[in-house]
């Protein structure tokens, strides 16, 4: 990993927190955290090997609670993540690891879908502090690019709740061995807004579709040593970005706005399952990949005594 000087860096700004592409073509990154030491953006910019950080640039400019700096240059493709410091002080709900690589909260779009894995646990076996780094296995967000996405003037259906119709499904299980959904796009964003898909909705007479989680989730590790995964998503890594295991394509975002133009266009409300009062970080013994890393003690609800 080297400290290159092959970008230029200006202060940035606070908001809007993650990742921002400014009009001079620079990125924007700004993330919160009250209790840290040191805040570092971490660039993965190397097409042949992907998972390897090529770049570490301290962040200076704090304004209040938020931390940021704009750095122009990035190539296409490039993924990022922070690496944070402060106390580790688990008493105290303190649980700052810089050996662990951190997501950023508010990514909109995640490098392909995000699984456990043993260095990104916050303490051993013994219960004490894990120090293994997490750099090549951590998910990462994707650096944004210029968002021109034609909503073609899409807009909420907004039908009064009196008269809805309500439909829940998984965006994968649905397609998945439909015959009249083409076998490439089965299991997908892309196969849901097939037009087989939403005509017979309509036909049935639904309004509403309700999609169990579409957001980024973490495939728990106790699951994976029994060789199975998380089917229902109940595992939440990005609340800002759609699974990627969900796409056809490699971009989700794209995707999923594909999806609710053609339900919206067929007359069909797009409603999500969002799951907030817990993460895939899940206790203290889970990994440390999000909000533990960037401040516990502010994300989560800790017993009393801390």
């Amino acid at each position: 990993m080297a400290n290159s000087k092959s970008f230029s860096l200006a202060p940035g700004r606070s908001h809007p927190l993650g990742a921002t592409r400014l009009d001079d073509g620079s990125v924007n990154f700004a993330v919160f955290s009250r209790h840290a030491t040191s805040v570092e953006l971490c660039l993965f910019t190397d097409r042949e090997d992907p998972t390897r950080e090529t770049e570490r640039i301290p962040i200076h400019e704090k304004s209040e609670e938020v931390w940021h700096v704009a750095v122009k240059g990035l190539p296409a493709g490039a993924t990022y993540g922070f690496r944070v410091d402060g106390p580790w002080l688990p008493e105290q709900g303190h649980y700052y690891n810089a050996n662990k690589l951190l997501l950023d909260p508010y990514a909109r779009r995640i490098d392909g879908p995000s699984s456990h894995h043993a260095s990104m646990v916050s303490l051993d076996i013994s219960g004490a502090r894990n120090n293994l780094d997490s750099g090549p296995v951590a998910p990462r967000g994707v650096v944004p690019t210029s968002d021109t996405y034609d909503w073609e003037g899409d807009t909420p259906l907004s039908i009064p709740m009196q008269e809805c119709v309500f439909y829940e499904t998984h965006v994968k299980g649905f397609t998945m061995k439909h015959p009249e959904v083409p076998e490439e796009l089965r299991g997908t964003y892309a196969g849901l807004a097939h037009p087989s898909i939403t005509e017979y909705l309509v036909s049935l007479g639904i309004t509403s579709v309700q999609l169990m989680p579409i957001h980024q989730h973490l495939e728990d590790g106790f699951l994976l040593d029994r060789g199975l995964s998380n089917y229902w998503g109940y595992n939440t890594l990005g609340f800002f970005a759609p699974e990627a295991g969900y796409a056809a394509s490699d971009d989700p975002v794209t995707e999923f706005r594909d999806l609710v133009k053609a339900f919206h266009r067929a007359g069909l409300e797009v409603i999500l399952d969002v799951v907030y009062n817990h993460t895939c970080e899940t206790g203290i013994n889970g990994p440390t990949c999000l909000f533990r890393g960037f401040d516990n003690r502010v994300y989560y609800f800790n017993s009393p005594e801390k």
